[in-house]
């Protein structure tokens, strides 16, 4: 298990940015965290209205990002912009190399949260998509990473949710609260799993849960 306290701090707080770190990233070095399965960062994301990421670079990365509260305006330089809402999935496949730029134009806070995997293989063209409003019996697919994520929203406390049964599972929990093999999770906890068979996360109420099925 890995608390939300435990993340690292990062951001520009007179920019109107603040993130926190599941894994070692940028100045928050940690050799002992430095990926699970093929995940490399899960990123908490909160930018204020007017605020974000200038143009940067990206490569050999895959990139999906998951809005919680507001909306996520994506620019990238293969000509690609979106606005991203609650309920979307977006994906950018940075491949051998892509530069875009995420901003708040909204009036209201951003909430979101950003993970990033590392492909098979390196090297190919960006590719970018978007799956609106996606439902939870509907898993979107990374072949790209050889991992595929779930998402759960459970309406009420009672409600059992099946782990998948995988070479690694990551489960990081956006809102409310879910018990794991007599562990309670709440909002930006994770839990990291290896090897496991038939667990469940049960819910303490309604939430809403991101779980990482990973073959490696």
């Amino acid at each position: 298990m890995r608390r939300a306290a435990e993340r690292y701090r990062g951001g520009e707080a007179t920019a109107g940015i603040e993130t926190l770190h599941a894994f070692s990233f940028g100045r928050f070095y940690d050799p002992d965290n430095l990926r699970f399965g093929t995940i490399l960062a899960c990123n908490e994301e909160r930018l204020a209205p007017g605020s974000g990421f200038d143009e940067h670079p990206h490569s050999h990365t895959e990139i999906v990002t998951w809005v919680v509260e507001g909306e996520l305006t994506h620019r990238d330089s293969a000509g690609h912009t979106s606005r991203i809402g609650p309920g979307d999935v977006q994906h950018l496949s940075a491949a051998a190399g892509v530069r875009h730029e995420e901003r708040n134009d909204g009036d209201a806070p951003l909430v979101f949260v950003q993970m990033w995997l590392a492909p098979k293989e390196p090297g190919g063209d960006p590719s970018y998509e978007v799956v609106r409003g996606i439902a939870d019996a509907t898993p979107y697919a990374l072949p790209a990473a050889g991992a595929m994520l779930h998402v759960r929203r459970p309406a009420g406390a009672g409600e059992r949710i099946a782990v998948p049964d995988a070479a690694f599972v990551y489960v990081h929990v956006v809102r409310g609260a879910v018990r794991l093999a007599g562990d309670d999770l709440g909002p930006g906890d994770a839990a990291r799993i290896t090897g496991a068979e038939g667990l469940e996360l049960i819910a303490l109420g309604p939430a809403e849960v991101l779980l990482w099925e990973m073959s490696g």
